[in-house]
């Protein structure tokens, strides 16, 4: 057994309850995209600032972002990405939670303005941390939760009320921040589900995120178990943004799933790449840092995708020992994370 894994404890908690995990015992085509010439890709107030992407600039990026890996696992081999993208040219900071729950996350636990100028301040930090990229402010909100209960369909989920996600589309307009809209299905499906959120998603700022924790395949009750998305359950959601950046001639949507176990994701080498969407792992849940590490190693980096992403806990990662990473520690990761959601 690898000692790391051993030693592996992550306990999570959510809307639905708390439980504990231990281990103690095509690629797409993007021709059109890769003409070169001086552009950088970027996105200013959500508008697609280039008509071409400087794919030379891009491969050098992406190189950097690898840290040099030797393995040649990094960079991910993927398709480039339609001009506007976000990514390798900014680093994104993420105050994760609900506005119903202070348990979910900083982003609902205090409030408003002392949570922005928290956020604003790491944003900061890893600003001048990594001054190769710009560093930009994001609000990742929880707008369907997994429930214990099944409620009247029987889904075990409950979409968060418009006029909960419009507070937060305003409240990252006071900031530039980019939303995120993170779904977890319960009993439904990505494809069912993401669909009733097009209105958000069809804005240049608004991002989406899923997450396998809370998509139980085989009826148990969501926080029961973890569950489990299989490559076709993210690639649902990469064609359903795929086909809302097309719609609305957008720059390229982010999608971020969330990972802290090998059989929260399955079939990863079959998850597409295509121009426009952009898709981050992100190494979720907690422990000390050699642990965090431990898991970031065997399941992200491992199982290469596109880009990564790593979550900090303000108050559980703050119980041990270690504390919480340093963004100059992150940054020595091989890949270094691109986007890092604090909760």
């Amino acid at each position: 057994m690898n000692p790391a894994r051993n030693l592996l404890c992550i306990l999570m908690t959510g809307l639905t309850g708390s439980f504990l995990i231990t281990g103690c015992n095509q690629q797409g085509s993007a021709e059109s995209a890769r003409a070169g010439s001086d552009s950088t890709g970027a996105v200013v107030d959500g508008k697609q600032t280039a008509t071409v992407l400087d794919t030379a600039d891009y491969d050098k990026r992406m190189l950097a972002l690898s840290n040099n890996d030797t393995t040649g696992k990094w960079p991910a081999k993927t398709a480039y990405p339609l001009p506007g993208a976000l990514l390798p040219y900014h680093r994104i900071i993420a105050y994760y939670g609900n506005l119903y729950s202070k348990r979910m996350g900083i982003l609902g636990e205090v409030p408003k303005d002392s949570m922005f100028k928290l956020l604003l301040a790491e944003v900061a930090r890893w600003q001048a941390a990594d001054s190769s990229v710009k560093t930009i402010p994001s609000l990742h909100y929880v707008a369907m939760t997994a429930q214990p209960a099944p409620g009247k369909d029987g889904k075990h989920r409950m979409r968060m009320p418009d006029h909960q996600i419009d507070t937060i589309m305003n409240w990252a307009k006071q900031i530039n921040a980019l939303v995120f809209l993170d779904i977890q299905v319960g009993h439904s499906t990505v494809k069912n589900e993401v669909p009733s959120f097009e209105s958000y998603l069809s804005q240049p700022g608004v991002h989406l995120g899923i997450d396998p924790e809370f998509s139980m395949k085989n009826g148990e009750r969501p926080g029961s178990k973890i569950g489990t998305f299989t490559a076709t359950d993210i690639n649902d959601a990469i064609d359903y943004l795929a086909s809302v950046v097309k719609k609305n001639n957008l720059p390229p949507k982010l999608l971020v799933v969330h990972r802290f176990t090998q059989g929260m994701i399955t079939n990863y080498e079959n998850i597409k790449s295509v121009p426009e969407v952009q898709v981050i792992i992100d190494m979720d849940g907690f422990g000390d840092k050699i642990l965090k590490r431990s898991t970031y190693l065997r399941y992200v980096y491992k199982e290469p995708v596109q880009f990564t992403g790593f979550k900090l806990f303000y108050k559980n990662d703050s119980k041990n020992t270690t504390g919480l990473y340093t963004p100059e520690e992150l940054l020595k990761f091989t890949p270094k994370p691109i986007y890092i959601q604090y909760q």
